[in-house]
């Protein structure tokens, strides 16, 4: 008898949580606001979903660029019900708002939603037009949050000040696993607060700092970021992407990755790193025993850089996983080294070759890697085929992050060949 009784406060209790598209709608007519259809069918979704018994861990995804069902993108007016509505929602532990027109209002009400939402733990805010007013005020409801732990404000340009009130955020906040400031327009003053702040605070796994704007020669901002990883023995993945790191930049990374013991995932793409600088990241290797996840694409190593790399991970390092030099003008002499070290190291899993040049040894290399089965074809971003009795290479769809902005209209939005880093070195629970 007890057993029926509480089956039916269960179930009597799903049926009040799930009545968001109804409160939404009835909350709309009490504020006198405009509904967003779109919102209401995702609403909807959610509410089916809590109906079939999914009691937490629900996100509710309104993302503005989703292209298979017509999208009312979201403004900072529509966010104000939204928050109202999914406040203290124990069901709904995820928000992904990326790519609609939140703009400083929608982080007004973003904020005070942080203040009050006690089961949120990933925000998604990318793209939204927030600036640094707004990142001033998503920062400072953040020194008192202590449920989040993966923010996303990738590409709202919260510029230098915004990101000075995330620094200081860093101080105070001890939840905060993963932040995620690409493309935010973060200027060099900001850069250095954080690689100072990161020497202290040990919550923060993984740190996002692509593309800030910097001035100057000097590489001021990595000279720190490396003092940064020899404090630091918490932080497990860190991008710097568009840094402008040089081959001396790079060296002092290297320098501080023999006494740093956290770092698995690290990316260095879109720089302007040659050859030379492979020297200190194929001699770090020979000592590193953490490092998991490299990305070196669109990079500028060539043959040689290639070479040095492939002699560290034939004879010397057992720990590397994946590596990616896409675009690095690498010919057929770095890439079939590359491919021997295969071979012979059984942890060097994944490597994504395609954007270099390509020759006929290459294809055939890397070709035998996938038939012989070094070389699982869900882990690198090409695929052999035959033309006249040739061997060819086209390339995959897969990557260490193919889906960093963009998720596919169809598939796995979060597969594991096409967002490998992520995939090897989780942090967070989502991308």
């Amino acid at each position: 008898m007890f057993w029926r009784v509480s089956r039916r406060l269960v179930g009597t209790a799903l049926e009040a949580l799930a009545n968001l598209q109804e409160d939404y709608y009835n909350l709309c007519m009490e504020k006198h606001r405009k509904i967003n259809h779109f919102i209401l069918r995702i609403l909807q979704e959610v509410d089916e979903e809590i109906k079939k018994g999914v009691e937490k861990g629900i996100t509710v995804n309104i993302a503005g660029n989703n292209r298979l069902i017509p999208v009312e993108r979201v403004t900072g007016e529509d966010f104000w019900i939204l928050s109202k509505l999914l406040k203290n929602h124990p069901c709904i532990s995820g928000l992904d708002v990326r790519y609609n027109l939140l703009s400083d209002v929608g982080a007004y009400y973003a904020a005070k939603l942080l203040q009050k939402q006690l089961y949120l733990i990933y925000l998604n805010l990318m793209f939204n037009d927030i600036g640094p007013d707004g990142g001033e005020l998503i920062a400072k409801a953040l020194r008192k949050n202590t449920t989040l732990k993966y923010l996303r404000m990738t590409g709202n340009k919260i510029e230098n000040k915004g990101g000075m009130f995330f620094a200081t955020m860093l101080q105070i906040n001890s939840s905060l696993e993963k932040l995620d400031l690409g493309d935010c327009d973060l200027g060099m003053q900001s850069v250095i607060a954080f690689a100072t702040v990161l020497t202290q605070n040990q919550a923060i796994k993984g740190m996002n700092l692509n593309r800030p704007i910097l001035y100057g020669e000097q590489e001021e901002s990595t000279i720190h970021l490396s003092h940064m990883l020899k404090e630091n023995h918490f932080l497990v993945e860190l991008h710097l992407c568009k840094h402008d790191i040089k081959n001396s930049g790079l060296q002092q990374l290297c320098d501080a990755l023999y006494l740093n013991s956290s770092l698995r995932y690290l990316d260095v793409s879109c720089n302007k790193i040659t050859h030379d600088g492979m020297v200190y990241l194929a001699d770090v290797l020979k000592c590193n025993t953490t490092l998991e996840v490299i990305d070196l694409s669109f990079n500028r190593i060539e043959n040689a850089g290639a070479n040095y790399l492939s002699e560290t991970l034939t004879s010397y390092n057992r720990s590397l996983k994946a590596l990616s030099v896409v675009s690095n003008n690498i010919e057929g002499e770095g890439l079939v080294a590359l491919s021997k070290s295969m071979k012979t190291n059984p942890t060097f899993s994944n490597i994504y070759i395609w954007g270099n040049k390509f020759d006929e040894a290459t294809c055939v290399a890397y070709s035998d890697l996938i038939k012989m089965s070094y070389l699982k074809p869900d882990n690198t971003d090409v695929e052999p085929f035959v033309v006249d009795g040739r061997v060819y290479l086209a390339e995959l769809s897969n990557g260490l992050k193919k889906h960093y902005y963009w998720t596919p209209t169809y598939g796995e939005a979060y597969g594991h060949s096409s967002n490998a880093g992520f995939a090897l070195v989780p942090v967070g629970q989502h991308l």
